[in-house]
């Protein structure tokens, strides 16, 4: 019994039925409508014609107008917000960028007519019962002295079948609302939820954020945790010439304090994408750029060999991604590896190369023909090297790593557009070194 009463005495129930009530005040200007084209068509109506002899009729005949409308009037996102509120269905967001397909159009008008079918004969059935079981329950009483039924019948024990009567009549009432409500609670995902065009908009959207939060996770890697290594060692550096060199020492603090600058300001970077747009404005550093990073990480013990040549041909696009990688092998060359750090970067054949390397220090060392490794420079263990990749990859090109045992290597090779479209040769191991003091224009920085 419980089981039975329990519907019934939810307040799921009673908001599901409020759903219902909602659908027939919608309907009520259909019917308003219908009933002027009805007297319209019908001026002169049979004496003794009831006017809810046609009300049927009428119900009928608006419900395709119902449907029309649905189809164009935006009344999508009501009925979501009323199946989520009221309903208590679970219907999933539509992705608001996406535009009206007919699809969806035809899905709502769908499900507009249903909600405001089931919801107009509920209502009307609501505001019929309920009268009815009054009038039911006082019966006994009064009789039926307004003969809404029969005026022969009369107040006493012989109508005694009224009041239960009226209490099943208000009971069917809650079964049907239980009904009707269940019944659009089931039907609304299925009308008002995602197509598989939204799911698919969604799906985008959400592979959107996901690459969006890997690529900051990225920058916030590169750029601060470039700068947390070049402030680490260019403090260890003026701590050590503090005394004896303290010109040198004024130029690792200096160094230091522009590496804190250009890390908060990659943060501030970040936190303003993270809001919506609300941080700064200026250009990424690129690869016009590089002189400066190098410049900061020379140290008095770690100078830093490069052969840059010209670079200024390089796509933005490309010229961005190639910065981050240098400043990330420079990075792992710097916490990992001992002695000059060796960068070149130059154009041949519409294709960008960049090595980095490094000496490995002793306790990294496995022999003179060491593994390859997956950390950075110097078998540093960490994320490093995969970022690197990812970019590489996103833009076509080729990453190796490694080394052999004295010295650690990561080269990189980008195509540029209108490079040969055949595939790009493999990296050379200890190509990137040779040559190095040949060219007119390699410069070796620090003291």
């Amino acid at each position: 019994m419980n089981r039975v009463l329990a519907p019934l005495l939810d307040r799921v129930t009673y908001r599901r039925w409020a759903c219902l009530i909602v659908g027939g005040a919608l309907l009520m200007p259909y019917m308003m409508a219908g009933e002027v084209a009805t007297a319209l068509w019908r001026p002169t109506p049979d004496v003794g014609d009831p006017l809810l002899s046609v009300q049927p009729l009428i119900f009928i005949g608006v419900l395709p107008a119902v449907a029309v409308s649905g189809l164009f009037l935006p009344v999508r996102a009501f009925e979501v917000a009323a199946a989520r509120t009221l309903l208590g269905a679970a219907v999933e967001t539509p992705p608001s960028s996406v535009r009206r397909t007919w699809s969806e159009r035809r899905r709502t008008a769908a499900w507009f007519t249903l909600h405001l079918g089931i919801g107009g004969l509920v209502s009307g059935v609501t505001l019929a019962m309920v009268p009815f079981a009054v009038w039911l329950a006082v019966l006994p009483l009064a009789g039926d002295h307004l003969a809404l039924v029969d005026r022969g019948i009369r107040a006493g024990w012989a109508t005694m079948w009224g009041p239960p009567a009226g209490l099943a009549a208000l009971v069917c009432l809650l079964f049907l609302a239980v009904g009707a409500g269940a019944l659009l609670a089931r039907l609304a995902p299925a009308f008002l939820g995602p197509s598989a065009a939204d799911r698919l908009a969604l799906a985008r959207q959400a592979a959107h954020r996901l690459a969006m939060r890997n690529r900051l996770a990225r920058e916030l890697h590169d750029s601060v945790g470039h700068a947390l290594s070049v402030v680490t060692v260019q403090a260890a550096a003026a701590g050590r010439v503090l005394d004896r060199n303290p010109a040198a020492a004024r130029a690792a603090l200096e160094a230091i304090e522009a590496s804190a600058r250009s890390a908060l300001d990659e943060l501030d970077h970040v936190i303003g994408v993270l809001r919506e747009g609300a941080g700064r404005a200026s250009p990424e550093p690129s690869l016009g750029d590089l002189p400066a990073l190098l410049d900061a990480a020379v140290t008095g013990d770690r100078p830093v060999v490069r052969r840059l040549r010209d670079l200024s041909g390089v796509p933005p696009v490309i010229s961005r991604e190639a910065y981050r990688v240098a400043q990330e092998a420079l990075t792992n060359a710097i916490r990992h590896g001992t002695g000059p750090i060796e960068v070149d970067a130059e154009v041949c054949d519409r294709v960008l190369e960049l090595c980095v390397r490094n000496e490995v220090r002793a306790h990294h060392r496995r022999g003179p023909a060491g593994p390859r490794r997956r950390g950075g420079g110097g078998g540093g263990v960490g994320h490093g090297l995969d970022g690197i990749r990812e970019r590489v990859t996103l833009l076509g090109g080729r990453m190796e790593a490694g080394g052999d045992g004295e010295t650690w290597r990561v080269e990189v090779r980008v195509p540029l557009p209108g490079a040969d479209a055949a595939p790009l040769p493999e990296a050379r191991a200890g190509s990137a070194g040779e040559g190095m003091g040949e060219d007119s224009d390699e410069r070796r920085t620090g003291t």
